[in-house]
């Protein structure tokens, strides 16, 4: 329906083992190690062509397994030097979907550009689309549609955000003077489900952010980071190593810390339903001044199957915050003298009608996310709107991993 509203014959969803998330939304599919590409007609069954190896991992779509969505090998999908004389052209399988009647086709990536006609499909695919109709980037409206999240969705990520935090947890916990960051990283406790971007645990003088762990010993005084992240989740914590305030610079608290805080119980207090993001951006800006504080990227970003699908939190930003968003508390302070401070964690936003949904459908779920809400508004002193879900959180109440949509 949507793609037929925006003037497309057909939606083709691109997909490779970094950029899975939206081909996974749309059919229950990733392509783990290989590519893979979605034809969507405006009607009809759609088609999902995979490599050699994932066709018996096809299974996993239950759209596939119920009959509504089709699959087939196009082994070029496939990787280096394995069998490819098998199997249709790409040319014989688009003109049997029907491509070659199309006024204008919608093609979805990682991202969008500023021309609606570029796209970051590999050139292979879009030289030969372009031969059929002409082509435009559909990928920030696929993108939104994603930011609706379903009752089964929110208790998804919950589940996710629950595994997160409390590897987070003993990673934080388990802290000792001379272990090597690999040992501390050993401590997260894998758990098995798939994750949305790298793991990082980090310290010492050659830290370099964004890297895995590199054999840095933990020391008194030296900063330290860490992230955990799995689909729909993505907890990270950074600060200083040390048994109080006086082991970090001087101020880093009064001056630093302190302040990053109190705009986190602002930027929390903002989130209600229908407040346009750039309200959000400026918050952050006249709380925390980038020449002080260092914020430049978004203070706030969406989450889902990947780890940053956009944000409505820019400047100028007119988009409004909506129910069935997930959004990350990613807003990240950088100074030459303090470094960083962070409290990422992951956040729903749910009107009435989804909160009754979800708290129907998943009543476990449910209780997690009250107590959650009661810990930071009663014993932390937030003040938090109804429609703000929080999904996990490092304390008592992050300590049951299991979900009901598990």
């Amino acid at each position: 329906t949507r793609a037929r509203a925006l003037g497309y014959s057909h939606l083709l969803v691109y997909g490779d083992r970094e950029h899975y998330a939206n081909l996974l939304w749309a059919t229950g599919f990733d392509p783990r190690f290989e590519e893979a590409l979605l034809i969507l007609p405006a009607e009809g069954t759609p088609l999902l062509l995979v490599g050699n190896e994932c066709i018996g991992y096809l299974r996993i779509s239950g759209l596939y397994t119920a009959g509504l969505l089709r699959g087939e090998v196009y082994p070029p999908f496939s990787l280096m030097d394995q069998p490819r004389a098998h199997g249709r052209t790409l040319r014989e399988i688009l003109t049997a979907e029907g491509l070659g009647d199309s006024p204008k086709l919608g093609v979805v990536g990682w991202k969008e550009y500023d021309e609606p006609t570029q796209s970051d499909l590999p050139s292979y695919l879009i030289d030969l689309l372009r031969q059929f109709a002409p082509i435009e980037n559909a990928t920030r409206a696929f993108t939104r549609l994603r930011a609706q999240a379903s009752p089964w969705e929110i208790a998804y990520f919950e589940g996710s955000n629950v595994a997160a935090a409390e590897a987070m947890r003993r990673i934080l916990f388990g802290l000792r003077e001379g272990l090597t960051d690999h040992q501390v990283a050993t401590q997260g406790g894998y758990n098995g489900r798939p994750m949305a971007c790298h793991w990082t645990v980090k310290t010492g003088p050659t830290r370099v952010s964004l890297a895995s762990a590199s054999g840095n010993e933990i020391r008194l005084g030296e900063f330290f980071s860490a992230n955990v992240s799995y689909w729909g989740s993505n907890c990270c914590r950074c600060g200083w190593l040390g048994f109080d305030a006086n082991d970090a610079p001087a101020g880093y608290v009064d001056e630093f810390a302190g302040p990053y805080v109190a705009a986190m119980a602002a930027w929390f207090e903002h989130l209600t339903l229908g407040r346009p993001g750039g309200e959000l951006f400026d918050l952050i800006q006249r709380l925390l001044p980038f020449e002080q504080y260092g914020i430049f990227l978004n203070p706030g970003h969406l989450i889902h199957f990947d780890e940053w699908p956009g944000s409505p939190i820019y400047a100028g930003s007119a988009e409004p915050l909506t129910s069935g968003m997930i959004l990350q508390s990613d807003i990240i302070p950088t100074s030459p003298r303090f470094s960083s401070t962070r409290m990422e964690d992951s956040y729903a936003l749910a009107d009435a009608a989804l909160r009754a949904a979800v708290a129907e459908q998943y009543p476990t779920v449910w209780a997690r996310i009250e107590q959650r809400r009661e810990f930071m508004t009663g014993s932390l002193g937030f003040v938090l709107p109804p429609e703000v879900l929080p999904l996990a959180l490092i304390d008592k109440h992050a300590r049951h991993a299991g979900t009901d949509a598990a």
